[in-house]
């Protein structure tokens, strides 16, 4: 009789520790990120884990804030990294099908991204820099939630306050100043692309002392971001 009750006992603690754990899991995927995607557009974020990372490992974090970034860093950044991103609502289908195709055509080769703007925001702003399916999953459940919760304009002020840079540098403002020595509101058409350039890969590739990859991006995306000027891409940011 007695093992009888202790073993009900196990199975009623069982399942209070299985509620506990939904409902923690819960909160941390329903509320919690709409409260902070709210609370966010309208206040400076303070930082993202990736800057947390670069200081445990000793990398330093230098980042600033910055409600004045150059129009010129964002054209440049569409650009480069999404040109459909006044036009989508957070993913761009025919650029995932696009490299899907190309990966079939070439297999051996890394599948290009497609990532958009607002997917990479969502990546930067709350997930650690890790590749995972579950991570895949929740960069897509943030995408949706703040391209439902904030305008585009603030999706991309976001992205460029926080994005790394390299070297421990996080933000159009830190950029700006260790690269050029200026802030990300001055910043110039080439100055702009430089940094635009070298998103994909801010660790290897450099903006102050750009090589020749680099400096043939640069060019290419100067011309870009005059086409992005002329074709209107820009609407929603303006």
């Amino acid at each position: 009789m007695a093992r009888g009750i202790s073993q009900k006992g196990n199975v009623g603690r069982g399942r209070g520790l299985l509620w506990k754990l939904l409902f923690t899991l819960f909160i941390l995927l329903v509320p919690a990120p709409i409260i902070l995607i709210l609370i966010f557009r309208f206040l400076p974020i303070p930082g993202t884990p990736a800057m947390l990372i670069s200081l445990a490992q000793g990398k330093g974090a230098s980042y600033a804030w910055s409600g004045d970034i150059s129009p010129r860093l964002e054209r440049a950044v569409i650009a480069a990294e999404d040109q459909n991103f006044c036009r989508h609502r957070g993913f761009d289908w025919a650029g995932i099908q696009k490299a899907m195709e190309e990966h079939k055509r070439r297999p051996n080769r890394p599948m290009r991204g497609a990532s958009t703007i607002s997917q990479q925001a969502a990546r930067t702003l709350f997930l650690v820099p890790m590749r995972s399916w579950i991570r895949k999953g929740l960069e897509t459940y943030l995408t949706v939630l703040i391209e439902a919760l904030w305008p585009k304009k603030r999706i991309l002020e976001a992205y460029l306050n926080t994005v790394d840079w390299g070297d421990g540098i996080f933000g159009a403002e830190a950029a700006a100043n260790a690269y050029f020595g200026t802030d990300a509101g001055s910043l110039d058409s080439t100055q702009a692309a430089r940094l635009a350039a070298i998103l994909p890969n801010p660790h290897k590739w450099k903006a102050a002392r750009p090589g020749r990859y680099v400096r043939q991006r640069t060019g290419l995306l100067v011309g870009r971001s005059a086409m992005v000027t002329r074709d209107g891409l820009n609407f929603c940011v303006k």
